[in-house]
């Protein structure tokens, strides 16, 4: 197995006048650009004196000077430690604290929350060692603990042009490493924002080698091809297919700075035109349910449909709009992943045969588990086991009988950084790594998720029960945009926001519309075991507090 930033090496010096990074909207960075960044920040690590598997913390949101400080970061052989931009300040300083960071690198918009925050940089005035914050934005340092790094940090520019009296040339750059170095610490990913009990996964060089392996294989690129960013490039799912694979082979990453509102979105996806996508459930069953859902459910088009012959022609026709409202240049097709993706939605795509697919993975496999391109994808699934790790089901029949994912082989974690206990619960005794994913496993090496181990409901008469598999019903009722289902007093009680701005143009009171939901859940009832009905309902006002992957914090509402 290739080292992975053997692949980024190897890209920047043969694609060095090619564009690499792009902020949507803004000037275009080549690969010998991204170099020349990367060469400046080393003169800053190395005059400051940081050493070789020291930790650097960088929270920022997704820009192309984001890239180039990663890059910089981990072809130094420093130890990444990036949070996601939605951590609240004081997570990120304690967490950088407690992962032992030299420094932590933000932009323009974390630098003002924090300032917000009085005393907020007070641990790091604690902790010994630490240098300072720089804001990669304007590339200079913020605040500082180490006269050396003040220092550095203002005559940069000065100091590279020094280095390089004639200018950064291919030739100068070498980030080769050593194919040896595969158990070594590469990257600490913190699951969640809270300090408490933190669980920072380790990921080794080998987990993102083996990630990049996959993706050369699986979905292979053309150098010059183009990606539009959107996920978070701090959570594996990003970092890894829209950053580090797509650059591995010569792409040009165009990131979207701000949060991707869907006209900002649109007309990122029509300048971009990407031949790949990758998003989540939400963006998909958001586009379904606003414009494609509500058409296909009138009542003349619900006659066309019926009709054969006319049915395939008005499919393709919506198809076809959909499929150029991504850019017309899905070669690869929308990828999703983070979550379930609904099955009324998946069941229109796949009649349309719309190119998409889902895949599973977790953080601590960096991510990916399982995946099979949208030509040979079959529905309903998360696609084949990759062919890098070892999948089992811990139950009696895989195929039939729901049990806990376990998983092993070159993608998985290290552990958890400074938590021993959480490291041994995770892996079994004889070193499987638990995903607390319940599952199927078909013989076609299909992967199936039914649900969350920690989210099951225990009915009063022992039967265990997923509330996914309850929510996904409940979010195809008219006029609901999300649910949760949970266990009170032995019965369970869904949970619904309503789109209370549809409700509202529709006439509709909040009786109305509660005995409307109250119909659709007796029909929901008649396909579900007795011991999983939904028994009540309360219509919430607000949208369900999320976490920045935008999964439900379902802990709030049991």
């Amino acid at each position: 197995m290739e080292h992975y930033l053997n692949h980024i090496n190897a890209a920047i010096k043969q694609y060095w006048d090619k564009p690499a990074f792009c902020n949507f909207g803004a000037e275009t960075l080549t690969y010998g650009d991204v170099a020349a960044g990367i060469e400046k920040y080393h003169i800053l690590f190395k005059e400051c004196g940081i050493k070789k598997d020291d930790k650097i913390a960088l929270c920022a949101r997704n820009s192309a000077q984001w890239g180039v400080a990663y890059l910089a970061i981990v072809t130094y052989d420093a130890v990444i430690v990036p949070f996601l931009p939605d951590f609240l300040p004081k997570s990120v300083v304690e967490l950088s604290c407690f992962s032992d960071c030299k420094m932590l690198f933000v932009d323009n918009d974390i630098l003002r929350a924090f300032n917000r925050e009085q005393e907020i940089f007070k641990p790091f005035e604690e902790k010994e060692g630490f240098l300072g914050v720089y804001n990669l934005m304007k590339m200079e340092a913020v605040v500082s603990y180490d006269s050396n790094f003040e220092k550095v940090s203002a005559d940069l520019d000065g100091k590279f042009s020094q280095k390089f009296p004639k200018g950064i040339t291919a030739e100068l750059v070498d980030y080769s490493k050593s194919n040896d170095e595969m158990e070594r610490l590469a990257l600490i990913s913190f699951t969640s924002g809270t300090s408490s009990a933190p669980k920072g996964v380790m990921l080794p060089v080998r987990s993102l080698s083996s990630n990049i392996r996959f993706g050369h294989a699986a979905i292979p690129a053309n150098p010059g091809g183009h990606i539009l960013s959107i996920l978070p490039l701090a959570h594996m799912f990003g970092m890894t297919f829209d950053f580090l694979y797509p650059l591995s082979v010569g792409c040009k990453i165009t990131m979207l700075t701000q949060k991707p509102t869907p006209a900002r979105l649109l007309a990122a996806l029509a300048e971009v035109k990407p031949f790949m996508f990758l998003t989540v459930p939400m963006v998909i069953e958001k586009v379904f349910k606003s414009k494609v859902i509500p058409t296909l459910k009138k009542p003349a088009m619900r006659i066309a449909l019926a009709i054969p012959g006319l049915n395939r022609l008005i499919l393709r026709g919506v198809r076809n709009k959909l499929y150029n409202t991504f850019g017309g240049n899905l070669l690869h097709g929308v990828i999703i992943g983070g979550a379930a993706l609904n099955k009324e939605v998946e069941m229109w795509m796949k009649k349309m045969k719309f190119p998409y697919c889902v895949g599973y993975g977790m953080t601590e496999c960096g991510p990916i588990i399982s995946f099979r391109h949208w030509t040979e994808f079959t529905p309903t699934s998360c696609g084949a086991l990759v062919r890098y790790l070892e999948l089992r089901i811990d139950s009696n029949n895989p195929a039939k009988v729901l049990g806990e994912i376990q998983v092993k082989g070159d993608n998985v974690m290290l552990g958890y950084y400074k938590n021993e206990e959480a490291t041994r619960a995770v892996f079994t005794k004889d070193g499987w790594m638990r995903t607390g994913d319940m599952g199927l496993f078909d013989k076609k090496e299909n992967v199936y998720i039914k649900g969350r181990c920690k989210n099951m409901i225990l009915s009063a008469s022992g039967q265990n029960i997923y509330p996914e598999e309850i929510e996904d019903k409940l979010n195809n009722i008219p006029y609901v945009v999300e649910s949760l289902a949970v266990g009170r007093k032995n019965a369970i009680i869904g949970l619904i926001v309503p789109n209370w701005d549809a409700v509202k143009a529709d006439g509709l009171t909040r009786e109305e519309l509660e005995k409307m939901i109250r119909e659709e859940i007796k029909k929901i009832n008649v396909d579900l075991p007795a011991y999983s009905r939904v028994n009540d309902i309360e219509l919430r006002p607000e949208p369900f507090e999320k976490t920045p992957k935008q999964s439900i914090k379902r802990f709030m509402y049991q």
